[in-house]
């Protein structure tokens, strides 16, 4: 609803700066009280489940099985591309469809929008979790660059192999030692879970495990 210097509004209080001497109102609260209360009662880290009812570039709209509808969106959920899942993807529709039944992990009230932010990965173990120092695992070279070569270790995981760690003699390329598509085992030397870098040897693997 558009406003106008001097409309007398109905809103509730959802944040003061003190130093400012602002406060910021949320008309939603009493113009969709159901709405506003559902959102409030939620809990960080709540599961709740629902239907996938649009898919948009920034992201997915979800009707919650216990939420009331949205006055504007297609549903009161809403789960952006980062939140969608914890490998690279090239669309939403590799991920979720409309019409599927998903369960995700509220993260926050969106007192701007009215909506309940919500994280499908949330709900699946993080890859990166896995990874440790010292481990030895299988891959899959993907990609040779002058400096060594890009080896997929799980679904949406790749790591830097140096060229110093690539071969227990020194070469003069990465293209003297593998090609893309081989099969190599690796050892896990550095684990960014931030950034989400990973470094690998294939040097430092065991005679055993070659």
């Amino acid at each position: 609803m558009a406003v106008e210097v001097g409309h007398r509004v109905s809103a509730e209080a959802i944040a003061i700066d003190l130093d400012e001497g602002h406060v910021r109102l949320a008309m939603t609260a009493a113009e969709n009280p159901e709405l506003w209360a559902f959102l409030k009662a939620r809990q960080s880290g709540e599961i709740l489940s629902g239907t996938v009812t649009a898919i948009e570039r920034f992201g997915v709209f979800v009707a919650l099985d216990d939420g009331p509808e949205h006055p504007v969106f297609p549903g009161v959920g809403f789960i952006t591309i980062p939140e969608l899942s914890w490998r690279r993807i090239e669309t939403v529709s590799d991920v979720v469809q409309v019409g599927q039944r998903v369960s995700c992990e509220f993260l926050q009230f969106d007192t701007w929008n009215g909506e309940a932010r919500l994280s499908l990965k949330g709900t699946q173990p993080d890859p990166w979790q896995a990874l440790t120092v010292g481990q030895s695992v299988r891959g899959q070279v993907t990609k040779l660059v002058p400096f060594g070569v890009f080896v997929r270790v799980a679904e949406g995981i790749e790591g830097l192999v140096h060229l110093d760690e690539l071969a227990w003699t020194p070469v003069a390329g990465p293209q003297d030692v593998v090609e893309v598509g081989d099969e190599v085992t690796v050892v896990v030397t550095e684990v960014d879970r931030e950034r989400r870098r990973l470094s690998l040897s294939r040097r430092q693997v065991s005679p055993d495990s070659r």
